[in-house]
């Protein structure tokens, strides 16, 4: 099947009892048994449910992948993956990514004794160098967050396999629709579920894909073990929303390619990071591994001044403030005290974050309404 086929029919079937063609909400904690151990294939929901199932399936197809897994959230998901190692194992990381990994890293896990490095991944001869004995994973985002890097994932892929280590890709900027990292020689892909998956601000989730069965069963285990499971209301809305994901991103990905060519030329704005302008350095590279260039992007203003940075987030009407990213709403989002205020300051800086970056998740709305939005507030 061809991806938007796929988005509306993969793992998806009428439902045997009553022939209903959208998957249901089976709102049930536990399934009666004939006998004891004898069912039919569900026991209790934490475990198993029907509506999980069919996303789980579906999700797997979107990224050609045989394991699907799903998770109450997005950082659910990275946890589950984090506890597939002991203490003393090391991760390796990407250094621009979600302040909520960078946190649950740091913060909880490097507590139990596990070691985190953060690394410019965008050049992989950097990974070459920080690999050491107790390297068991690389974890990249890309089109990273906030700053939209690209990551060769292929090349990152050549190194991790040739060192037995595994490479996790956070696939969310870009959605199964844009990039499939297990093609590209990933070994898991995490999705905050939330965002365009989901793509209606209304569901709160996360996933992951794999082809490795006993990795699978592992992740299946912690699911079932640690309980951080989804209920089946909100995999149904997921489903629902995944329907439309390829008819979403098209849009996504053309609204955001003018507003950034809009900013670009703005004489108030001093830099606009999106991989689809050619000026960005990683424009020929998302060119390669991606099929369009995304909803995301962030700009800096001229002056680097943030009360100028706070009146323009102030000011918009068609944009909203506010957290998240990837739904049909347009957003706007100041990353250094939402999203990866968790990163010390120092830290953002370093990493070419600054105060004043403001980050805009693009809908789908008129693309001149959020031009003319922009125009209003910048000012």
């Amino acid at each position: 099947m061809n991806f938007g086929t796929k988005a509306i029919h993969a793992g998806i079937e009428p439902d045997p009892t009553t022939g209903a063609i959208m998957t249901p909400i089976y709102q049930t904690s536990t399934y009666v048994q004939e006998s004891p151990g004898k069912h039919k294939g569900y026991e209790y929901a934490r475990t198993q449910n029907p509506t999980r199932t069919v996303l789980q399936n579906n999700l797997a197809a979107l990224e050609n992948g045989r394991h699907g897994i799903c998770y109450s959230s997005g950082l659910g998901a990275t946890d589950a993956i984090l506890k597939l190692f002991r203490p003393g194992d090391e991760i390796i990381a990407s250094n621009d990514l979600y302040g909520g990994t960078y946190r649950i890293m740091v913060r909880v896990f490097q507590e139990f004794g596990l070691k985190f490095s953060f690394v410019n991944l965008a050049d992989p001869s950097l990974l070459e160098a920080a690999i050491t004995p107790a390297t068991k994973m690389v974890w990249i985002e890309t089109p990273t967050n906030p700053l939209l890097r690209l990551v060769d994932i292929t090349a990152i892929a050549a190194i991790t396999k040739s060192r037995g280590i595994q490479l996790v890709v956070d696939n969310t900027f870009a959605s199964p629709y844009l990039q499939n990292p297990l093609d590209l020689g990933a070994d898991i892909v995490v999705h905050s579920v939330t965002k365009y998956l989901g793509g209606h601000s209304d569901t709160v989730m996360g996933a992951i894909v794999l082809n490795d069965d006993e990795t699978a069963q592992r992740l299946a285990f912690i699911q079932n073990a640690c309980g951080a499971v989804p209920g089946p209301q909100d995999c149904f809305l997921v489903l629902r929303g995944i329907k439309t994901l390829h008819v979403r991103m098209q849009r996504h990905c053309e609204n955001a390619q003018k507003v950034a060519e809009f900013l670009q030329q703005h004489p108030k704005v001093s830099h606009v990071y999106y991989p689809g302008l050619p000026t960005h350095p990683g424009h020929e590279l998302a060119k390669q591994q991606m099929r369009g260039f995304g909803g995301m992007l962030s700009f800096e203003l001229a002056g680097d001044r943030m009360d100028e940075a706070v009146r323009v987030m102030e000011s918009f009407s068609v944009f909203s403030l506010g957290e998240s990213l990837g739904g049909v709403e347009s957003l706007c989002t100041h990353p250094a005290s939402m999203t990866h205020a968790s990163i010390p300051k120092e830290e953002r800086e370093k990493n070419g974050l600054k105060d004043t970056l403001i980050r805009l998740s693009v809908g789908i709305e008129d693309v001149d309404d959020l031009i003319q939005d922009l125009t209003q507030a910048i000012q």
